[in-house]
């Protein structure tokens, strides 16, 4: 059971040292990794998946529960208690969906066959086009993809800790995930550039030149903002499937979803 891991600092791009003591970030937590491109977001979010002891390229080390995690932690997939799921996760297996869920629901000791539909139930909340049990995982989208295996880490894998790297880029559901997410006890990590995700995190950290330059905290303005921004990215979420499902937008459309 992982109540909270801890980040100390590492180097920037220069070598110079970050300027923080460390960071925590406790169980239910939902966190966002915010700054430009290159800016080092997703070498912060590999080192937690690495559990890094000064042994990357930052010199970050991160701890578990206050202790330093062992060997088998870090490097037995089994026992690991982190899934990060990347813009580039991509299933190369010839299996069906409903094989591949299996494999991991028996690695993970799950029994219970109702598990695999759930998950896939689940999945197909977050994605407009549904993925069915005889999909082979191979011809999944990425979205897809990317639906499949938030949905897996949340149901079989079970992981106290999730990292997502730029989900919003998939075309999913985000809006669905973050939602869902806020409910699942689990330290949440995602690296955005999406304002509507980064102001509905509790915690922002931002990077710059490699390093954490400012860690902030949502305010009551940053959740107003966020409703009101999340209102408008229905309605583009609206037009952008009315768009994939093939329609036409019409002056009726308008001003029923934009009046």
């Amino acid at each position: 059971m992982i109540k909270e891991i801890t980040i100390f600092p590492g180097i920037d791009k220069n070598g110079f040292k970050e300027k923080f003591t460390y960071i925590k970030l406790k169980a239910g937590e939902t966190v966002s990794i915010v700054g430009p491109t290159g800016s080092g977001k997703t070498a912060f979010i590999t080192d937690i998946e690495l559990l890094a002891q000064g042994d990357t390229s930052t010199k970050r080390r991160v701890i578990i529960n206050g202790e330093i995690p062992t060997d088998e932690i870090r490097y037995n997939p089994s026992m690991k208690p982190i899934v990060m799921i990347t813009q580039n996760t991509k299933c190369f297996a010839d299996l069906t969906t409903e094989e591949f869920l299996q494999i991991h629901a028996r690695a993970r000791k799950i029994y219970d066959q109702k598990v695999i539909q759930a998950t896939i139930d689940l999945a197909n909340t977050f994605t407009g086009e549904k993925i069915k049990r005889d999909t082979r995982v191979t011809v999944l989208s990425g979205g897809q993809t990317r639906s499949l295996l938030i949905a897996d880490a949340i149901l079989i894998g079970a992981a106290p800790v999730i990292l997502l790297d730029e989900i919003e880029n998939a075309g999913i559901f985000k809006q669905e995930v973050v939602s869902l997410i806020h409910n699942t006890g689990k330290i949440v990590i995602f690296v955005t550039h999406d304002p509507v995700i980064a102001l509905l995190t509790k915690t922002r950290i931002i990077m710059e030149n490699g390093a954490v330059k400012n860690i902030l905290y949502q305010n009551e303005p940053e959740i107003k903002v966020a409703q009101n921004l999340l209102e408008l990215d229905k309605k583009i979420g609206h037009v952008r499937e009315e768009l994939r499902a093939g329609k036409a937008i019409t002056y009726d459309f308008l001003s029923v979803n934009f009046a």
